[in-house]
């Protein structure tokens, strides 16, 4: 029992390192260490069997470390049919195209949402949205749409936050929820990030369960608030025929 909980931690420890690399492309084994709470040691041992079997690679210019093409490999298989972030993003491009900013999809995980894929805007200034990114659920446009259409569990796992921002009121918090089923899209004015805004519309499968939130964000000079009231009836026709190809 004992050397199976040593395997099991070890695992655990291998994936934290792992989970490392989506905050950042290249990391020291110093960095590794000091993010997961781990001494270096033990850290080094993990690595090189990541190393060994192709999921990190060391640079030896710069004793960095980066994630190996073993991760590639395994990713190439959830690229298939049933993947929305491969099968909605041709409508994903045609929705920037239209309205000239960033689209972004993220699902409920957890607590969190994570956004699976972005199409990046071509304007000069624009907002840019990496894939991978986990952000809270308590504040933003499609934080809201997932909170909102979500079941009470998830609701009431974020006003119980110990994160929640003391500057956001919960009873008005609960209320734009409210406002959000009604008019079927959420919108947000520099509430995550000064000078930016963003609109998104709940993605519901064929069976009419939330599969996503689709959003478009930009600099709040382009994305005024009156701009975006007049593109949430567009994001919800755009997520609805989204929705139509999800699989169920």
């Amino acid at each position: 029992m004992e050397d199976r909980k040593l395997t099991v931690r070890a695992v655990e420890r291998a994936l934290d390192i792992l989970i490392c690399f989506t905050r950042s492309s290249n990391l020291g084994l110093t960095e590794i260490a000091s993010e997961i709470g781990l001494h270096k040691s033990t850290v080094h041992r993990l690595l090189t069997t990541l190393e060994d079997r192709g999921f990190v690679v060391r640079d030896p210019q710069t004793d960095k470390y980066r994630l190996g093409l073993k991760i590639w490999e395994l990713s190439a298989h959830l690229a298939n049919n049933d993947d929305p972030a491969i099968l909605l993003l041709p409508l994903m491009e045609r929705q920037r195209d239209r309205l000239g900013e960033t689209v972004s999809l993220y699902l409920l995980d957890g607590y969190e949402r994570l956004r699976i894929q972005a199409v990046q805007s071509n304007q000069a200034v624009r907002r840019v949205a990496p894939v991978g990114v986990r952000l809270p659920l308590y504040v933003g446009a499609s934080s809201k749409v997932l909170v909102a259409y979500s079941g009470e569990e998830v609701l009431q796992a974020v006003l119980n936050s110990p994160d929640w921002p003391v500057s956001i009121d919960r009873d008005s918090y609960v209320a734009q929820l409210e406002d959000i089923r009604k008019q079927g899209y959420a919108t947000s004015y520099e509430e995550r990030e000064q000078g930016a805004s963003s609109v998104a519309a709940p993605v519901f499968d064929r069976k009419g369960k939330l599969a996503a939130a689709l959003s478009v964000s930009g600099p709040v000079s382009r994305l005024t608030r009156e701009r975006l009231a007049e593109y949430g009836p567009i994001l919800i026709e755009a997520a609805r025929e989204m929705g139509v190809m999800m699989p169920s």
